[in-house]
């Protein structure tokens, strides 16, 4: 008998667990309700031109260099600029021993002053000679012997002085002056070096940094674009001027222009070297230095610039974006994106003017789900007020 009992109080007491389960899920708080909407932050999208620019790698190229070199032989006595300082065309860099010009100028001197004299003894003897020619004493061939010794010291004179003009400017080419006005280096020389006129090895490097220059390299095909004026023509509308970013990423303060194109395309890379000029008061860009320039190459009307943390790919690596309509409800749409342009994606195709693109939230949503959208840079609604008929 008590065997025969066993399983129909088993049945009985699984029948009351399931009962008082039921009971217990029938009575939990939300059972049967709809799920809230999943919140979510959306950026409206405003068509806008856009200039589309190309990013191109560079190396800034000092607008001018000048390399100091003697012209004269001798020993450097002294250096008179400060390494790294500012100079001017003329300023003073170095003095050669000068006492050797100075005795070749003092030697010159002597010369004109003979040649001088010798002229003048020869022009009184001309003279004195067609007075009696006149009076008919004198010959005429020892009248023209004497025009030509007077034509003859004439020109020993202007030798001398030639020679006279040389030595002086030797002498001053033993201050070795700036020809160019700028930055220069260090020293590449010391006091007491032997130099030689026309040396190879420079002294010192003066660099004229402001404005500076950047040479950029650009596809032929686009370089073609340009000569045709087809650029020219998208960005008629444009800012035409030139961004540039330094090293460290950040964007340089004053914007450039093109100024030259290299009338050669390199036959290994099929590029040309394009040479952009920038301003530099600050001296922050320095010869050498690597860059990167934004080069404007047309005019993108009415496109809207979506968020690229808004934008995914799908299964089939194409670009998608996740949509709250006007119900509040997910909508995911393909697009078709031209370029980046900074932190956003330029989008042609996919969406529309006031289209809400959902930036943050993703995870937790699915096309088709509800959402509660709020715009980015708006603040919260209070939680009071969002939820206030929930608790009655």
């Amino acid at each position: 008998m008590r065997e025969f009992l066993k399983p129909v109080r088993l049945v009985a007491a699984a029948t009351a667990f399931a009962l008082i389960c039921g009971g217990a899920l029938a009575q939990a708080p939300g059972a049967g309700k709809e799920q809230p909407p999943t919140p979510v932050t959306v950026v409206t999208l405003k068509p806008q031109d856009v200039t589309i620019t190309a990013t191109l790698p560079g190396r800034v190229v000092a607008s001018g260099i000048a390399e100091v070199r003697p012209q004269v032989n001798g020993i450097i006595t002294e250096r008179l600029f400060s390494e790294g300082a500012d100079v001017k065309v003329g300023d003073p860099l170095y003095r050669i021993d000068p006492q050797s010009y100075k005795v070749r100028v003092n030697a010159a001197r002597a010369q004109v002053a003979q040649a001088e004299a010798k002229l003048k003894v020869s022009t009184s003897d001309a003279e004195r000679l067609q007075a009696l020619k006149e009076r008919k004493v004198a010959s005429e061939q020892n009248y023209e012997a004497a025009v030509a010794e007077r034509e003859s010291a004439a020109a020993a004179l202007e030798v001398a002085k030639a020679d006279l003009n040389a030595a002086e400017i030797d002498l001053e080419r033993t201050t070795i002056v700036a020809p160019l006005s700028g930055v220069i280096g260090r020293s590449l020389t010391t006091q007491g070096a032997l130099v030689t006129s026309g040396q190879a090895q420079a002294l010192a490097v003066i660099r004229s940094i402001d404005p500076v220059l950047v040479d950029v390299t650009q596809s032929a095909a686009e370089i073609i674009e340009w000569r045709r004026g087809e650029v020219a023509e998208r960005l008629s509308d444009a800012d035409k001027s030139v961004k540039l970013t330094l090293a460290d990423g950040a964007a340089y303060s004053h914007a450039g222009s093109l100024t030259a194109a290299e009338p050669n395309v390199n036959e290994q890379t099929g590029v040309v070297t394009l040479r952009l000029e920038f301003p530099n008061p600050e001296r922050l860009l320095l010869p050498g230095m690597y860059v990167q320039v934004d080069m404007p190459q047309g005019l993108a009307r009415g496109a809207l610039l979506v968020p690229m943390e808004g934008v995914s790919r799908d299964r089939r690596g194409e670009p998608v974006a996740m949509v709250a309509n006007g119900e509040n409800v997910v909508e995911q749409r393909s697009l078709t994106v031209l370029k980046s342009q900074g932190a956003n994606w330029i989008v042609t195709k996919g969406l529309a003017a006031g289209d809400r693109v959902i930036v943050e939230g993703l995870q937790k949503i699915r096309p088709g789900g509800k959402v509660a959208a709020q715009e980015r840079g708006e603040a919260a609604p209070q939680q009071g007020a969002a939820g206030g008929g929930d608790g009655k």
